[in-house]
């Protein structure tokens, strides 16, 4: 599994998606939080916190997972090598694991430069090193979390089609029903709609962003991944 691994790793490199991924990624927030006069500036919003970098992440996320997991298998069915790969001294477990793992790794090298946001809010604070800790870590925590269920999700629907633009939009329309469907269905029916809010990721990932990690999050997140991956595997076995 580690060969896959690091071979699915090596080949985001190899072409242009990791340095896009990475480039937008980076752009995007930091116009959003530095340079436009929004609602969104940090520097424009008189106290020292990420809100507006937690808040735009997840909503990067729901496009720029689905543009690294697309190809994941899709490419493969479509150039037929699932089928030499499967060949290979390898269970169809470690064949989503590795795909997985790799994917995952690269959303997380994409978030480690933002570390330098929450160093220089540190220093903006009033005094130094005013910030809520608690709360910057859970929401980094709460960010894993998604990229772990978003990647999952891509993974799956990149076994649904051999075209990659198709296994792209499936993932965004899946993992944005996800994150935002159920709020705007609770939403719709008041008080009523606050059991159907908890089936959504947005209200898990804020619950984690609060600071305090709540193992029904851990569980919900952990529960949505495995039941993707295990799809990705059975839809593997029926290729």
């Amino acid at each position: 599994m580690l060969a896959l691994l690091k071979k699915e790793f090596n080949s985001f490199f190899a072409s242009p998606i990791a340095y896009l991924v990475i480039g937008v990624f980076l752009l995007v927030n930091g116009l959003f939080l530095w340079v436009f006069k929004d609602n969104f500036n940090i520097l424009n919003a008189g106290f020292a916190d990420l809100n507006s970098f937690f808040y735009l992440a997840p909503w990067l996320f729901l496009f720029l997972i689905p543009a690294i997991t697309m190809k994941s298998f899709a490419d493969e069915f479509n150039s037929g090598t699932i089928e030499i790969l499967k060949t290979k001294p390898l269970t169809d477990w470690q064949i989503v694991l590795g795909k997985f793992f790799a994917s995952l790794l690269l959303v997380i090298i994409a978030l480690i430069p933002t570390l330098t946001y929450a160093y220089t809010v540190y220093q903006l604070g009033n005094p130094i090193g005013n910030i809520d800790v608690g709360s910057t870590i859970g929401s980094y925590l709460g960010l894993l979390f998604l990229a772990a269920t978003y990647t999952a999700v891509g993974l799956f629907t990149s076994t649904l089609s051999k075209n990659q633009i198709v296994a792209f939009i499936v993932s965004v329309f899946i993992t944005f029903v996800l994150f935002y469907g159920f709020d705007a269905v609770s939403s719709s029916l008041g008080n009523s709609g606050y059991t159907i809010q908890q089936f959504g990721m947005n209200e898990h990932f804020k619950s984690i962003s609060r600071g305090v990690v709540d193992t029904r999050d851990v569980i919900y997140f952990i529960s949505v991944t495995v039941f993707f991956l295990f799809i990705t595997k059975q839809q593997l076995k029926n290729e």
